[in-house]
């Protein structure tokens, strides 16, 4: 898509770009194939499928989450690996003459929707972010608004209660506005467009056969990556022992967060995201651990008191703390008003346009397909299968109220800082963020549901006051607000994926309900796995740290208390990289999309500066690896790239939970494989030889 100053320009230039792909027709491709009605789309197959599916990918999710933060998109895995079971399932079926129905594209949409609803929650649920940030853990890493108020700890019963109160909101927020947002303002949704294109492709004759050597590639390095999980568990049996504490740059890179950790996944996550982002993280590592940092340090006694611990927010790492705090609020409000913006700029575009043909803004009860010559057969066919199967407003309106009435009177007993009503509040304005998040996302492929979330924060913080709980209910009116968000915009993502595979609107609803209730159930018994297992969790430095938990708690202190929780000449720094970060956007922006490939992203560079730059050279490997690929063979690299990333990502994140039984039975690894410096070497030396 051009890159244009106009908002409303863009957008038009991505409508006729959308237009321009549906040459040649895929649609003529499945002319002669039955389209299943919305019932027989729902099979039990599909959803054991999409269980097993959901349970592997919350647990990779998880592990992200409470590792670094950054979650790639598994979309594509979602897809390749549903069509794969179930098309093994079909074949074992039919071997044995006992199969009655076949295995149909929109079936396949059905199990992508479901699964990356199950996992989407392991992410929206705030495991690594708000939920985990109200833990007596986090609350330990700061000095104030660190009592009992303000602290409330993990538990399986109301975790699980909270997250079927607050999920179901979002998928009924926008249910009425889908006709708008799919048929009439012909939103792109790149990612969900780029999802039906693959399952469209797995189930032609030429793309079964790829998919088939895809999902046996994915296999290869699952196996590997697997078994390089329990290869490196046995070298860990101690505190900083195994391959990922190799100094590979020296020891004193390895102290400054410079080292590469052996991580499978995130050599997978460098080869899934644009080079753009892993180059972004790899700069902010060097110019806040490599720089920043030491300098700051020398200030040791003069800006902060040198006894106190590393993990005081009142020194250095309060430094490193707010001032990624600072990029991240900087990068997310410039895009927060920058999507706005251009949705409101689209939005009037499209009104302008309906009112010059004297036509009103339709609803999703409007049945009356679109019958302009203009429009191709592929969008015919498309328009009608997606306005044959309603979901009346009277339903989705209904539900909404009644969900929302339960949840305004379940929330304060859950969180007693929580009032009805800023709950009630919420749940008024919830709907037209969602839009306007949905909206955007349609047009940039871009979802800010965690910067609405944080906007919560500071206002629900604010309102309630440090006296009264502030830090925890601005957390818990996060979760509420970013899951709203996040929900309905993954809804319309999938709403834009079954239009373009012909699934029912209603399945595909109905899917992402059932999808969601599995995730309420499974995400947060991973976490609390990861929890028992790991008794370090939420600690700087150790195995799972959950930055963002860190950040989201400073973040919520910050609304409810102001500056005064900075250490000295903090806030000058954070107006600073602040304002950078608008900066460098607006720059960005103004240059154009050719020159700005090549200037960093100010929130993938706020990653490291809290918790290193480790898994940033991961990333740039798996970016290397993939570089090089792509200049030996593109055609293989583009078409096999994603399926190693993927199962370097599954299996490294499958082998937690084998690992976490093993933490649980209480075996530790025999060996532990420590590096010194040769100083530290003989001093050991010379202790054990006077021992002995």
């Amino acid at each position: 898509m051009k890159t244009s100053a106009n908002p409303e320009e863009e957008y038009m230039d991505g409508r006729e770009n959308a237009d321009n792909a549906e040459i040649p027709s895929v649609e003529r491709v499945f002319e002669n194939e039955k389209v299943p009605g919305w019932k027989q789309q729902l099979t039990f197959r599909a959803f054991a499928v999409s269980m097993m599916l959901g349970l592997m990918f919350s647990v990779i999710v998880m592990k992200l989450n409470l590792t670094t933060g950054i979650i790639p998109s598994l979309n594509v895995s979602a897809g390749l690996l549903g069509f794969f079971f179930v098309r093994m399932w079909t074949k074992l079926l039919e071997k044995f003459g006992m199969l009655k129905q076949p295995f149909t594209r929109q079936e396949n949409t059905v199990i992508q929707t479901c699964v990356v609803a199950c996992c989407g929650i392991a992410f929206s649920g705030g495991f690594g972010s708000y939920l985990f940030a109200m833990s007596e853990t986090v609350a330990k890493q700061s000095t104030e608004a660190n009592d009992a108020l303000n602290i409330k700890d993990p538990k399986l019963s109301w975790m699980i209660g909270f997250l079927f109160v607050v999920s179901f909101l979002g998928l009924f927020s926008l249910v009425p506005l889908r006709k708008i947002m799919i048929v009439d303002y012909k939103l792109i949704y790149p990612s969900g467009t780029a999802t039906a294109h693959l399952i469209n492709s797995f189930h032609t004759p030429q793309g079964a056969k790829l998919a088939k050597k895809q999902v046996k590639t994915l296999g290869k390095f699952f196996l590997f990556s697997f078994l390089w999980g329990i290869f490196q568990w046995f070298y860990t049996g101690g505190d900083n022992c195994g391959f990922a504490s190799f100094p590979t740059l020296g020891i004193q890179a390895y102290q400054s967060k410079f080292y590469f950790d052996f991580s499978a996944t995130y050599v997978g996550v460098g080869m899934i995201c644009p080079y753009l982002v892993n180059i972004s993280v790899l700069l902010g590592g060097i110019m806040s651990w490599g720089i920043m940092w030491p300098l700051i340090e020398t200030k040791k006694g003069d800006w902060f008191p040198e006894d106190l611990p590393t993990t005081s927010l009142r020194g250095l790492q309060g430094y490193r703390v707010f001032i990624a705090i600072s990029l991240i609020l900087g990068d997310g409000l410039y895009n927060f008003f920058k999507v706005l913006g251009r949705t409101f700029s689209a939005l009037t575009t499209q009104i302008k346009v309906k009112r010059s043909k004297k036509r009103e803004l339709p609803f999703s009860d409007d049945t009356n397909p679109t019958t302009d010559a203009t429009v191709s057969f592929d969008d015919q066919r498309r328009i009608e299968m997606f306005l044959k199967d309603q979901i009346p407003n009277r339903v989705a309106f209904g539900s909404y109220v009644a969900i929302a009435i339960v949840s305004i009177i379940t929330l304060p007993h859950i969180f007693h800082q929580l009032k009805w009503y800023y709950v009630l509040l919420t749940y008024i304005i919830a709907p037209v963020m969602a839009f306007c998040n949905a909206y955007g996302c349609g047009l940039t492929d871009w979802s800010l549901a965690a910067t609405y979330g944080k906007l919560a924060i500071f206002t629900i913080g604010a309102w309630a006051g440090a006296a009264h709980g502030g830090v925890l209910a601005g957390l818990a009116a996060c979760g509420v607000m970013m899951s709203i968000v996040s929900t309905a915009s993954d809804l319309t993502q999938d709403f834009k994926t079954g239009y373009m595979t012909l699934a029912s609107p209603r399945s595909m609803f109905i899917s992402q309900v059932i999808g969601t209730s599995m995730g309420c159930v499974i995400a947060p018994s991973v976490f609390w796995l990861f929890f028992k297992a790991f008794k370090d969790i939420g600690i700087p430095g150790s195995e799972y740290p959950a930055p963002n938990a860190l950040v989201y708690r400073n973040m919520a202190i910050l609304g409810v208390e102001g500056v005064s929780s900075l250490p000295k000449h903090c806030l000058t720094l954070c107006c600073i990289f602040f304002a950078a970060a608008l900066f460098v956007n607006l720059v960005r922006d103004l240059i154009g999309k050719k020159y700005a490939r090549f200037i960093p992203l100010p929130m993938a560079m706020a990653i490291p500066f809290y918790l290193g730059s480790y898994f940033a050279i991961d990333m740039c490997i798996g970016s290397l690896i993939l570089f090089i690929w792509e200049k030996i063979d593109k055609t293989k690299a583009n078409s096999f790239g994603p399926a190693v990333a993927s199962g370097l990502i599954c299996g490294d994140g499958i082998w937690t939970l084998p690992q976490s039984v093993l933490a649980l039975a209480q075996i530790r690894p025999p060996i532990c494989m420590k590096f010194l410096s040769r100083g530290v070497n003989l001093k050991v030396d010379d202790f054990l030889s006077n021992m002995s």
